[in-house]
């Protein structure tokens, strides 16, 4: 009999208490965006120089947008918080508010360490070798809009790879690793080569001893169907010397699903479990993960689960959630979780983030999923 969304809860809950104590044994190595990111609110009516009703949705924004077209028109941006931005950097932050031991390498400001990732190389270990990205992240009660300035991030290639970190270190911090991710392929123009030169320079340096590759494209749309078809398949080379795990949102789903040709699904939320298993099955991967704001599902070649996420409607950040989801799914999987289990992680993560603005620790965590909060 199949188990019930608390039961699983539970059971996961019950499995992270008892891998607290030993996840400073378990090693992550991320990579390699960065960003500052300013999570910013577009003012409607503004009543004082305090006070100001914002722009609640995108659809509001756009309308207003189309409103101005053959005019101009005034956007007013209200910054409420700066913080540390990237796929890699929020992933890697969340894997070691669990208590992992997690290095760092990417875009993180060059020379110095730019200061708003100076609480993450507290408790992590960074290795810059290039400036950050910029983000504005427009957030709306509907979703956000990320505005990128990635001129820096033409620093982030192989010959830099290699000289701010060396070849040997490389070898060894991949060796070391049970979680590994080079993410944001979309915002770094170079990482298609740097995966290939990993995969063909670094890995057949180290042992075989199992591990997982965690990869997210980050939104593709904007790159063409032929870099993306490229790109995949040298994730898929990977697999076999990792289990190559490629986490997707509901709307990077289509896009892959477009691009290798696979049928759309008729129902993109609903179908997700469906969507998973064929992405997984013509990549020939270990894992795909589709996870849509209400929940997630992932598929394997031997099984497949979905699962409903504690969805809220108002969340207090937004930005981040995604990267939460996948650090959850990751340690699930690390410790040997089932999937059902992980994507409990990983829902519980992202729930848990966007409720309070913070990372949770794996006890935090733990006592979420096990009284897990149903859909708001």
């Amino acid at each position: 009999m199949a188990l019930t969304r608390e039961q699983i809860g539970q059971s996961a809950g019950r499995k992270l208490s008892a891998a607290a104590g030993g996840l400073k044994n378990t090693k992550a190595l991320i990579g390699l965006d960065g960003f500052v990111d300013e999570i910013i609110a577009v003012v409607d009516k503004r009543h004082s120089f305090n006070e100001f009703d914002s722009v609640k949705t995108i659809a509001q924004l756009g309308q207003k947008i189309l409103n101005a077209a053959g005019q101009s028109s005034n956007y007013e941006l209200v910054t409420r918080q700066m913080k540390l931005g990237g796929n890699g950097p929020i992933m890697a932050n969340a894997l070691a508010s669990f208590g992992m031991a997690v290095t760092y390498v990417g875009s993180l400001g060059y020379p110095a360490v730019h200061p708003v990732f100076q609480e993450m190389a507290g408790r992590a270990k960074v290795i810059s070798i290039a400036d950050a990205g910029h983000t504005d992240a427009l957030e709306f009660e509907d979703g956000k809009l990320m505005l990128g300035k990635i001129t820096a991030l033409d620093e982030v290639n192989w010959k830099n790879l290699l000289e701010r970190v060396g070849q040997e270190p490389l070898t060894g911090m991949v060796d070391e690793a049970d979680l590994f991710g080079f993410v944001n392929w979309t915002m770094l123009p170079h990482m298609s080569d740097i995966w290939e030169k990993m995969r063909t320079q670094i890995v057949p340096g180290v042992s075989k001893k199992p591990r997982k590759f965690f990869v997210d494209l980050a939104d593709p749309e904007k790159r063409t169907s032929a870099d993306i078809h490229a790109a995949l398949e040298i994730i898929a080379r990977f697999q076999g010397a990792f289990d190559v795990i490629l986490g997707l949102n509901l709307k990077e789903a289509g896009t892959i699903l477009e691009v290798l040709g696979l049928p759309a699904a008729g129902d993109p939320e609903a179908d997700i479990e469906p969507t998973a298993s064929a992405i997984q099955k013509h990549l020939k991967i270990y894992c795909c993960v589709v996870h849509p704001r209400s929940g997630a599902a992932a598929a394997t070649a031997t099984a497949s689960a979905k699962f409903a996420g504690p969805f809220v409607k108002v969340p207090r950040i937004s930005t981040g959630a995604g990267d939460h989801f996948n650090a959850g799914f990751a340690l699930g999987q690390v410790l040997g979780l089932s999937l059902e289990e992980s994507l409990c992680c990983g829902v519980g993560t992202s729930g848990y983030y966007v409720r309070s603005g913070i990372s949770p620790s794996a006890a935090q965590l733990a006592e979420f999923v096990e009284n897990l909060p149903a859909p708001q």
